[in-house]
C-alpha cells in the first residue's frame, strides 16, 4: 500500500492549528462588543479603534521579524502573545489605554501565528496541489471561527460572564502547541522528502532565489495586489467586526425588547456566524479547486465581486431571524479572502519571494482589516443607522475587485497561452 505523503498530515495539522489560532480569537472577539458598550460605556468607535491601533503599532513586525523565524517557532511565539492579550481582555477595567495595548499584543501575536507561517509552510510542502492544500487548511478557520461564538464565547459568557469567555478563548491557544512541536515540519527536507512527495527535487525550484524588496516595490502588480486585497479584506473585516452591532440596530428598529432580547441577539449572531463559517468552507473548497485549474487572478476577481454583492443584503434584516441569503453569499466570498492572496502572489512573483511578498502585503491588509471597521464606526456614530457606512463598504469592496482585475497576466499563465496557440 502506498504511503500517504506527509504533506497531507501537515495540511491536517494546519487545519486544526490555523482554526484555533486565527478562527477562534478573530471571529469570537466581536461577540463581546455589545458587552463592552454596556459594561464600560464605550462607543462603537472606542471599541473598534483597538484593532487599527494594534495593527499600526505592530506594522513593523512582519517585514522586520517574520523572515527570521521558522514557521513553527513563529506559531509558538504568536499563540503565547494571543493568550496574554485575551487574559488581559478578561481582566481589564474601563480604561481604554490598556484595552488598546492589549490589541497591540494580540495583533503582534497574530502576525506570528496568523496566516503567514501556515502559508509559507504549505507552499514549501506543495507545488502542484498548493491551491487544494491551502483550501483544506483554511477550512479550519471556517470551522473554528464558525463555532467560536456559538459553542465557545456564548456558553462561557452565559454561564460565567463575558470575562470568563474572553479568558477561555485565550486559553485555547495552548492546544496548538503540541501540534506545532510534535506533528508539523517546516519543510519536506526536514524528513528527507520533497514537495508533493516527488522522488527528486525540482531543479528549477532549487535554483530560484528570492527577489529583493526593492524589486517587489517597483512592480505595478505588487501594488495592485496590495491595493485590491487591502480594499476587499477591509470591507469583509468591517462586516465581521460590525455584524453583531448591525444586528443590534436591527433589533432596535424592529422593537425587539424585553428580558430575552440579549439571548435572541446572541443566538442570531452566533447562528449567522456558525453558518457563515460552514458556507465559507464550501467557498474555500470550490475556490481552491478552481485555483489549481485556472488563473488565480480570475478566481480572485470572481470572489471579490461576490463579496461586494453580499453587502447590500444587510439592508433587509428581519430580527431575530437569521439573514440566510446574506449568510450564504458572504460566506462563499469570505472563504477565499486570505487564501487566494498567497496563491496570486506566488503566481506573480515566484515561490521563493512569497515570504517577503506576504511580509508586506499581509500587515498592510491587516491595517485595512482594522482601519476600515473603525471608519465604519465613525460614520455610524454620526448617522442614524448603518446605511451610509455600508454604502462606503460596498464601494470599497468593488474597488478591490477592480484592482485585482487590472493585475497583469502571470508568467506561467502567459506560457500556457503561448503553448496553446502553438498547438493550434
Amino acid at each position: 500500500m502506498r504511503k500517504i505523503f506527509y504533506g497531507w498530515w501537515i495540511t491536517a495539522a494546519v487545519f486544526v492549528s490555523f482554526g484555533i489560532t486565527v478562527g477562534v480569537p478573530y471571529y469570537g472577539m466581536p461577540f463581546f462588543y455589545d458587552y463592552f458598550i454596556r459594561e464600560f460605556g464605550w462607543t462603537r468607535a472606542d471599541i473598534t479603534l483597538g484593532f487599527p491601533l494594534g495593527a499600526l503599532l505592530t506594522l513593523w513586525v512582519g517585514p522586520a521579524l517574520v523572515h527570521r523565524y521558522s514557521p513553527r517557532r513563529m506559531m509558538l511565539i504568536g499563540t503565547l502573545l494571543t493568550f496574554l492579550a485575551f487574559l488581559g481582555f478578561g481582566m481589564m477595567g474601563v480604561g481604554l489605554a490598556f484595552y488598546y495595548l492589549l490589541w497591540a499584543i494580540y495583533r503582534g501575536g497574530n502576525i506570528f501565528c496568523g496566516p503567514i507561517p501556515y502559508q509559507v509552510m504549505l507552499s514549501e510542502w506543495f507545488r502542484q496541489k498548493r491551491g487544494t492544500a491551502m483550501a483544506v487548511a483554511y477550512l479550519g478557520v471556517g470551522v473554528f471561527g464558525g463555532i467560536s461564538a456559538r459553542y465557545i464565547a456564548q456558553p462561557l459568557t452565559e454561564a460565567y460572564g463575558f470575562r470568563a469567555g474572553l479568558i477561555g478563548i485565550g486559553a485555547l491557544m495552548f492546544l496548538a502547541w503540541p501540534i506545532a512541536i510534535f506533528v508539523m515540519k517546516d519543510r519536506p527536507a526536514d524528513i528527507g522528502a520533497y514537495p508533493d512527495g516527488a522522488p527528486a527535487p525540482e531543479a528549477a525550484a532549487a535554483r530560484e532565489e528570492p527577489k529583493p524588496f526593492g524589486y517587489l516595490l517597483r512592480q505595478p502588480a505588487f501594488w495592485l495586489l496590495l491595493a485590491g486585497s487591502f480594499a476587499s479584506i477591509g470591507a469583509i473585516g468591517s462586516i465581521n467586526q460590525h455584524m453583531k452591532l448591525i444586528f443590534l440596530d436591527g433589533f432596535a428598529k424592529a422593537g425587539v425588547k424585553g428580558p430575552h432580547a440579549q439571548t435572541l441577539l446572541n443566538n442570531m449572531f452566533s447562528t449567522s456566524l456558525l453558518w457563515i463559517g460552514l458556507v465559507s468552507n464550501a467557498g474555500r473548497i470550490l475556490m481552491g479547486y478552481l485555483a489549481d485549474r485556472f488563473s488565480k487572478k480570475r478566481v480572485m476577481v470572481a470572489t471579490y465581486f461576490l463579496a461586494a454583492g453580499s453587502i447590500p443584503l444587510l439592508f433587509h434584516l428581519a430580527p431575530p431571524s437569521t439573514p440566510w441569503l446574506f449568510t450564504v453569499v458572504f460566506g462563499l466570498a469570505m472563504g477565499a479572502d486570505y487564501m487566494l492572496i498567497p496563491l496570486a502572489a506566488a503566481e506573480q512573483f515566484g515561490l521563493a519571494s512569497l515570504a517577503r511578498t506576504m511580509s508586506i502585503i499581509l500587515p498592510a491588509d491587516t491595517v485595512g482589516q482594522a482601519c476600515v471597521p473603525y471608519l465604519v464606526a465613525r460614520i455610524r456614530q454620526n448617522s442614524a443607522d448603518y446605511g451610509s457606512a455600508l454604502a462606503v463598504v460596498f464601494a470599497l469592496a468593488l474597488a478591490g475587485a477592480v484592482a485585482i482585475l487590472l493585475l497583469p497576466k502571470a508568467k506561467e499563465e502567459k506560457r500556457v497561452e503561448l503553448a496553446t496557440e502553438a498547438r493550434k
